[in-house]
């Protein structure tokens, strides 16, 4: 991988997952050794992955995966992507950049000004802190400890894509998930069209 040494499985485990809303299915959580960030970030290997496994990059949202937040699209992605991989064959990496890495603190008093009329990268911005501090350095040092060197990319986001195939990835296509607009959410999934182009159709995100 270039410029950064090569990470290596720590642990494997299986574990059964289940979701609200009954769906389950068996997954193994890889750990890892030596990712360039430090943080404890988990492949969630589902199904049986191919040779050009289905693989999302989800970023750690404790609001929306865990507490039910409708205020993002999280938690949603999360349990669609688990479903569709698992079909597939492939792996999520659970990766924790909570707030498009700022952290849950600097998240949430993010939330505040949103609820002045700021959308949510200018929030970012007002806070003196990044758009969006997220670096797949670890997620790439991830797939190839996974013997992943080329997959399908479950994500709306393309920065996700250009960062895996300047680490060494080759993203051979980009995979939309679904959208999952609700009354609370639907100004941030419209700033995500707008700020990153992200691939969500804006026609439909109204403002309300």
């Amino acid at each position: 991988m270039p410029d950064h040494p090569a990470a290596t499985p720590r642990s494997r485990v299986g574990v059964p997952l289940r979701f609200h809303d009954g769906y389950g299915v068996d997954a193994e959580l890889v750990t890892f050794h030596g990712l360039a960030d430090g943080r404890e970030h988990v492949a969630i290997v589902l199904g049986e992955p191919t040779a050009t496994p289905l693989v999302r990059l989800h970023s750690e949202c404790l609001t929306g995966d865990v507490l039910g937040s409708s205020r993002c699209d999280c938690g949603p992605q999360l349990r669609e992507a688990v479903e569709r991989i698992a079909e597939q064959g492939g792996v999520l990496l659970y990766l924790r950049q909570e707030g498009r890495g700022i952290g849950l603190y600097n998240k949430l008093d993010a939330y505040a000004l949103q609820d002045e009329g700021l959308d949510t990268y200018a929030a970012n911005t007002a806070l003196g802190l990044p758009e969006d501090a997220r670096d797949y350095t670890a997620a790439a040092q991830m797939l190839a400890a996974l013997g992943i060197t080329e997959l399908d990319l479950l994500s709306n986001n393309p920065d996700k894509a250009e960062q895996l195939s300047e680490l060494g990835i080759t993203v051979r296509h980009r995979v939309p998930t679904g959208v999952f607009a609700t009354d609370h959410n639907v100004r941030y999934l419209r700033a995500k069209v707008v700020h990153t182009q992200h691939t969500l159709p804006l026609q439909e995100l109204t403002a309300g």
